[in-house]
């Protein structure tokens, strides 16, 4: 009898704990899923990315964000690493994925069985402290069956969370990028304006001292100080735009204190020369956008999750309780004799009230969800695609013909007054107009540039992700600093 208990109470968690495997160690490292991240993200913008776990990790990023900017001129791809080093939001999405391999680990891991021991008829007289002992081991059975399908389920969540991970990661490179443009396109226009203002500050003055004279009315005097005084107001909006610009621009870096004491340029880069059609656009953004990917994954999960779920349905709990009783009991002679009395126990829900069809249905209901978010995110990304690709060829046509012919014309129109000027044939006010009109279209060249690089940012996000339509991330090729900062 006591070899059958023993049987019983030590050989039924050594059989259970037989089909536990060892867990992956791509789920317990300390750094689980960050290099599939880090080597996805490095292939699409070549930039550097980290996931800090300690002091000593986050002061050596912060040494290192620190010499890429604190008092420097600063381009948009010093800008771009600096906010994937050091932006705490991007962060939290990578420890989004130790999360999701910390559930994937948790799912591997058997459940801990619950043995329990009790004492029975305590205090009995004629048997001392007790008169029997029962021990039972609980396990549950459903857990062992349905682990690989489990598993299978936290691990599709798993690789989701990296191709979450990698599109913020590409989500954040695009904000910083089209932010620095911003910034420097807003201190571009401030310095525009602020020339305008100089030229705008000369003609009131003529305006007064020929007011003085009498050779300018008081409604022409009027007009110029209206100009001058409108343009003032201009340029304190523009600079405002900018500060704010800037602003916008530290915080997705991560800055604060003395770090945010870097410039950026006075003026955005000069146009490329051309720019070349680029083939195969919409497969290029099928096989490479990440949102895509999500959703890809998202329906495997679903399609793991039914699975788990259909073979659940009947039964939902099932565990099985082994153990032993020690009894004692008085003899005739006195003697006390114990007896062994072994007993197995196996416990699950009836499905009388709840069958199971409305998990299935929840179920089934869920992966058709996710194959039709999948199938919208397809047809949105090859639009995106075709659209991103229509901007970026329309802006850079629209920056060079206001570079190439509504500039130049301007500047002839200003030339040619100049000299009409000094043969006494034009005013000094009608001078001073072409001067204005001349400066109006360089804000508007200065504007379309603008456009042409946000356009060129969006085109690559719409192959990788990070657009605004595609809430993921991506740059254009780099563009350097120059010039003065701000």
């Amino acid at each position: 009898m006591r070899i059958l208990k023993r049987s019983l109470f030590f050989t039924a968690p050594l059989l259970l704990g037989a089909c536990v495997g060892a867990v992956p160690g791509s789920y317990t490292d300390t750094q689980a899923g960050f290099a599939a991240v880090s080597a996805q993200t490095s292939g699409a913008i070549g930039k550097q990315t980290a996931f800090v776990q300690t002091q000593a990790e986050n002061d050596a990023l912060q040494q290192q964000v620190q010499g890429m900017v604190k008092g420097k001129l600063i381009g948009a791809d010093t800008a771009v690493q600096a906010a994937l080093l050091n932006n705490k939001g991007l962060q939290a999405a990578y420890a989004n994925v130790g999360l999701s391999a910390a559930d994937a680990w948790q799912q591997s891991t058997p459940v801990n069985p619950i043995v329990s021991i009790g004492l029975l008829g305590l205090g009995a007289p004629e048997l001392g402290a007790y008169r029997a002992i029962e021990g039972l081991f609980r396990a549950n059975i459903l857990d062992a069956t349905t682990r690989k399908q489990r598993v299978a389920v936290a691990d599709a969540a798993f690789q989701q969370a990296q191709q979450t991970a990698v599109n913020d990661t590409l989500a954040l490179a695009n904000q910083t990028r089209v932010a620095w443009i911003n910034a420097v396109a807003a201190f571009e226009t401030v310095g525009y304006l602020t020339q305008a203002k100089r030229t705008s500050d000369a003609g009131s003055e003529l305006a007064r001292k020929l007011g003085e004279t009498g050779a300018l009315n008081k409604a022409g005097q009027a007009r110029e100080q209206a100009f001058n005084a409108e343009l003032a107001g201009q340029v304190a909006k523009a600079r405002l735009n900018a500060t704010r610009a800037k602003e916008e621009l530290t915080r997705l870096m991560g800055l604060w204190g003395g770090d945010v004491n870097y410039t950026v340029p006075d003026a955005l880069p000069a146009l490329p020369k051309s720019v070349g059609k680029i083939s195969n656009l919409e497969s290029k953004a099928l096989a490479n956008r990440v949102d895509l990917r999500v959703a890809q994954l998202g329906l495997a999960a679903q399609a793991a999750a039914f699975g788990l779920t259909d073979q659940t349905r009947i039964v939902s709990d099932l565990e099985i309780v082994a153990g032993a009783e020690l009894e004692r009991e008085v003899d005739a002679g006195g003697d006390i004799e114990k007896v062994v009395t072994p007993q197995v126990e196996l416990e699950f829900a009836i499905p009388i009230f709840d069958s199971g069809k409305a998990r299935m249905r929840k179920a089934e209901l869920s992966y058709l969800q996710a194959a039709n978010v999948l199938a919208e995110k397809a047809v949105n990304v090859r639009s995106e695609a075709r659209g991103a690709e229509v901007a970026y060829h329309a802006s850079y046509k629209i920056a060079r013909h206001y570079r190439d012919v509504v500039v130049p014309l301007r500047t002839t129109v200003e030339e040619e007054g100049l000299l009409s000027y000094n043969g006494m044939i034009t005013n000094t006010f009608e001078l001073l107009t072409d001067v204005r009109e001349k400066l109006g279209a360089q804000l508007e060249a200065a504007n379309a540039k603008r456009d042409f690089y946000l356009a060129q940012a969006e085109l690559t996000a719409a192959i990788y992700g990070g657009g605004a339509g595609g809430a993921g991330g991506g740059e254009g090729p780099a563009i350097a600093a120059g010039g003065a900062g701000h």
